[in-house]
């Protein structure tokens, strides 16, 4: 479950294709910051308590259609994690809102996995995640360059064997 977890993180959230994006460099420097990432669709969120984390999850909108309509996510797809610290008490213990959720405060960092026709034909099956590439940014949205982006293929290949994904739940409920 842990490494369910940090995968979400690992990877996630949106944007269209053609979107303004901020030029990056690496292996995972096919994929920029999606500057726009919040006009794509917030389609879940979620307490993650072991990393005292709140996370907001975005996609793009024609990537909310594919699902719709009962089609695997296009290339193109990106999706966006957005990472916030959460609001303490003076134990340090996470304060929750009145619906029993973190109260998100400091943007902490993003994960982006971007879905390309023909990426990831590099990578050993061992390590491949069909044609998502994964890349880590500060809240600046520069690269971090202490991510490690082994562990976003490691763990994502335990997600959903047809998207690689931990949250394709919350993904298909979002499209109804």
């Amino acid at each position: 479950m842990a490494c369910k977890l940090s995968a979400v993180a690992a990877g996630l959230c949106a944007l269209a294709p053609g979107v303004m994006m901020t030029q990056v460099l690496a292996g995972s420097s096919k994929i920029a910051f999606p500057d726009n990432y919040a006009k794509g669709v917030m389609y879940t969120s979620h307490d993650l308590v072991d990393q005292r984390e709140f996370r907001e999850f975005y996609i793009t909108p024609a990537a909310l259609d594919a699902v719709r309509n009962g089609q695997p996510l296009p290339s193109g797809t990106v999706i966006t994690l957005a990472r916030y610290d959460v609001q303490r008490d003076a134990q340090g213990n996470p304060v929750k809102d009145a619906s029993g959720r973190f109260i998100k405060t400091e943007l902490k960092a993003f994960r982006v996995m971007e879905k390309r026709t023909g990426w990831g034909a590099e990578y050993p099956a061992s390590k491949r995640t069909g044609e998502w590439e994964y890349q880590a940014f500060l809240p600046d949205r520069k690269v971090d360059e202490k991510a490690n982006l082994d562990s976003c293929f490691q763990c994502h290949k335990n997600g959903d064997s047809a998207n690689f994904m931990f949250t394709a739940g919350p993904l298909k409920a979002a499209a109804k």
